[in-house]
């Protein structure tokens, strides 16, 4: 298998420099860009593997650089992963909100980096999600057949229960927001209450364990095993 291609894009040659060095030891294809727009411009020519980018650049920032980039269908697949200063809450939620995978906080420890990009990067390497079958950890979702099975034995859930676990195991180690899980699960139109979300995650960890769902406080929630 190629090595996955990797585009940083950061306005500060010592990150740029840094995060190189230590993608490249892993074997990965490495590209840079300076800031949002030759970011794009980068991105369009490679159609790289995953974008890395920071929140605050000259020109176009990462949030719009992100929008820009999954406005267009060759980037479907694509996984952005966002730099952002740590406990910057507000920066971090709207880098999911217009559909970041994930964020990494600074300053970035060199192995805990590569673990979360190893992680995020593994899911290319699965099957395609709209296969019937997610087999992930000791489970197996079935989206044709409504069913979870846990070391072969069937795990009975209620119809919303199962649908908030295919989506968050349908792309493991992506941070899903609460208002991304209230559209996909029960609908923009739908009036729920604000623990509806919490309610549903407790009783799926009563059911499948408490290993696998873990909750980004004020963000939302992530499949990881």
């Amino acid at each position: 298998m190629d090595a996955h291609k990797i585009l940083l894009v950061d306005d500060e040659p010592d990150i740029l420099d840094f995060l190189r060095y230590n993608l490249q030891k892993e074997g990965y294809q490495v590209y840079v860009a300076n800031d949002g727009k030759e970011g794009l411009q980068v991105a369009e020519q490679i159609l790289p593997d995953m974008v890395i980018l920071d929140i605050m650049m000259p020109r176009m920032d990462g949030v719009e650089l992100c929008r820009h980039l999954r406005s267009k269908p060759e980037f479907s697949q694509l996984i952005i992963v966002f730099l952002t200063a740590r406990d910057e809450d507000y920066s971090q939620i709207a880098a999911l909100d217009i559909g970041g995978d994930d964020y990494i906080t600074k300053p970035i420890r060199p192995r805990v980096f590569i673990s979360r990009i190893k992680a995020l990067l593994r899911r290319l390497e699965r099957s395609d999600e709209t296969d019937n079958i997610i087999a992930v950890a000791d489970l197996r979702i079935d989206r044709e057949r409504v069913t979870v099975k846990q070391h072969d034995v069937e795990i009975e859930l209620a119809k919303k229960e199962f649908e908030l676990l295919l989506l968050l195991a349908s792309k493991p180690g992506k941070v899903f927001t609460r208002e991304e899980i209230f559209n996909k699960v029960w609908g923009v139109d739908v009036i729920v209450g604000n623990r509806t979300i919490d309610v549903h995650i407790r009783k799926l960890r009563e059911k499948i364990g408490e290993d696998y769902i873990r909750t980004i406080k004020g963000i939302g929630y992530k499949f990881e095993f």
